[in-house]
């Protein structure tokens, strides 16, 4: 349950290794369904959207384990998972899906970039998200499908006819 919800978190939210790793309890706003990641990349603090299936699995999680402060405790409960650790769950989860490419938690965050992208989300609101300060930095993560850019309609398309 725990390395689903780590999994989860990372896609999800679009969370960097050590941000998923320092997630705490109270980081977890089911009422504003927001996930409040704290000193990010940059010293930062910012807010990712918590997905209503993510709140389900925390929720079922924190019932199970009983954690009250850091959300993802490794074998010392003072502390966090490893780094390692999220590594090698990432690996084991590639492998049971069949996965023949490289996959790393990283891979998780670029395709949530991708995925969020490719959905419609403004490059603005997938920058904010990242914790990016340039927007150059969100737009390496966001390499575009062929199909996205093939059913993106040209603006003159939707110009009126000529008469």
């Amino acid at each position: 349950m725990k390395h689903r919800a780590i999994l989860m978190a990372t896609y999800a939210g679009g969370l960097r290794l050590g941000e998923v790793r320092n997630l705490r309890v109270p980081d977890i706003d089911v009422g504003r369904k927001a996930i409040r990641v704290r000193q990010g990349k940059g010293r930062k603090d910012r807010y990712v959207m918590l997905s209503s299936l993510l709140a389900e699995v925390l929720t079922t999680y924190r019932e199970l384990t009983g954690v009250d402060d850091l959300l993802f405790p490794g074998e010392r409960h003072d502390r966090p998972i490893s780094e390692r650790a999220v590594q090698r769950l990432v690996a084991r989860a590639r492998l049971k899906a069949g996965i023949r490419k490289r996959v790393t938690p990283h891979t998780l965050r670029h395709c949530f970039a991708t995925h969020l992208l490719e959905g419609g989300t403004h490059i603005r609101a997938i920058q904010l998200l990242l914790g990016h300060r340039s927007l150059r930095t969100t737009t390496t993560y966001t390499h575009v499908a062929d199909t996205y850019i093939r059913d993106t309609q040209s603006p003159l398309d939707r110009l009126p006819p000529i008469g």
